[in-house]
């Protein structure tokens, strides 16, 4: 049964996350955002009652 044989899995494995762990995270981390975050307002607003008739 060939398919049990390590040997040549093995080393595709270690080459696969050779390449997921040194080639790939540079070029994802050089990307930049379109939009920076904000800060967002700490006051909070008072919610206004509804006044819908509810009949």
């Amino acid at each position: 049964m060939p398919q049990l044989n390590p040997a040549p899995w093995f080393i595709i494995l270690m080459f696969s996350w050779l390449i997921f762990l040194t080639i790939i995270p540079p070029k994802v981390l050089s990307h930049t955002f379109t939009n920076e975050p904000n800060m967002l307002n700490t006051q909070k607003t008072k919610p206004e009652p509804w006044n819908w008739p509810w009949y």
